[in-house]
C-alpha cells in the first residue's frame, strides 16, 4: 500500500506525543519528535560543562545558552547577539523563545493520511 509522510510543527514535545497516541490508531508506520532549530549542534548537553565557563574554555554565549555548536568562531557574535542568547526580548513566558519547534514526522497509509492530518491539527500542529 502507498504511503504518507506527514510534517506537523508544534509549540510543545507534549503536544506531538498527544497527536501521536491518537495517530496510533489509524495504520501508523513509523514517527519520530525532535525539536529543531537555526543553530546547528547540541551544545552542552549536561550542566558538569558549566564549570568550563570558568576557564573560557566554550565557544560562546550561544554555545552556553542555545545549545548552538559551530567550528567557525567568527558566527560567536552573531550567535550571541540572538534575543534566544541574552534572554532580553524573547517575548514568552519564563523568557523562552515562542513559536513551533517542536516537529512530528509520521508515515502513514495513504488512505490515513487526511485523518491523521486532522488529528494533528487538533492537538496544535500547524
Amino acid at each position: 500500500m502507498p504511503e504518507r509522510t506527514l510534517f506537523a510543527y508544534f509549540n510543545t514535545p507534549d503536544q506531538a506525543k498527544r497527536a501521536v497516541e491518537q495517530i496510533k490508531s489509524l495504520r501508523l508506520i513509523d514517527y519520530a519528535i525532535d525539536r529543531f532549530d537555526g543553530y546547528s549542534g547540541t551544545g552542552m548537553q549536561n550542566l558538569d560543562q558549566l564549570g568550563q565557563t570558568i576557564t573560557g574554555n566554550f565557544r560562546g554565549l550561544g554555545y552556553l545558552t542555545m545549545g548552538a555548536d559551530t567550528d567557525n568562531p567568527d558566527t560567536a557574535p552573531l550567535l550571541a547577539a540572538s534575543v534566544s542568547a541574552s534572554g532580553m526580548s524573547s517575548g514568552g513566558p519564563d523568557n523562552r523563545v515562542t513559536g513551533r519547534d517542536i516537529m512530528l514526522c509520521a508515515i502513514v497509509e495513504a488512505e490515513d493520511y487526511d485523518r491523521a492530518w486532522q488529528i494533528a491539527q487538533e492537538a496544535g500542529a500547524l
